[in-house]
């Protein structure tokens, strides 16, 4: 699976509503140990990751993380643009997400900012 292919499996898996779908959709792309941070979330784990996106489901019905740029890469790092709209259309947040891949392939890492640099 290409970088980019990587990318929208997981923004598919933010994007599931259903428990089974989103497990799915990080089996086939976060390491089962990757970590995932931003501001507010520090998590490690496949598992744990999913329960992390559970909870903002829960936070926020309806919410859809979209991606808003491509995919840029270099060796095994990558880092796209990507924003959280609520269930009536409005933005709530935009971000930048940097990341790694493991070995094999999948998102090792992702590391998100919230916002646009230095704001």
């Amino acid at each position: 699976m290409s970088v980019g292919q990587l990318i929208e499996t997981y923004v598919k898996a933010w994007q599931a509503e259903d428990a089974t779908d989103r497990a799915d959709f990080l089996a086939a792309c976060w390491h089962i140990d990757g970590r995932y941070q931003d501001p507010g979330a520090d998590v490690n784990g496949r598992d744990a990751l999913a329960d992390h996106i559970a909870g903002v489901h829960k936070q926020f019905p309806g919410a859809r993380i979209e991606l808003t740029s491509g995919v840029s890469t270099h060796h095994d790092n990558f880092y796209f643009a990507w924003h959280l709209a609520l269930a009536d259309g409005s933005m709530l947040v935009a971000g930048v997400d940097f990341g790694t891949l493991s070995p094999d392939g999948l998102i090792m890492s992702i590391c998100g900012f919230f916002g646009p640099p230095g704001g």
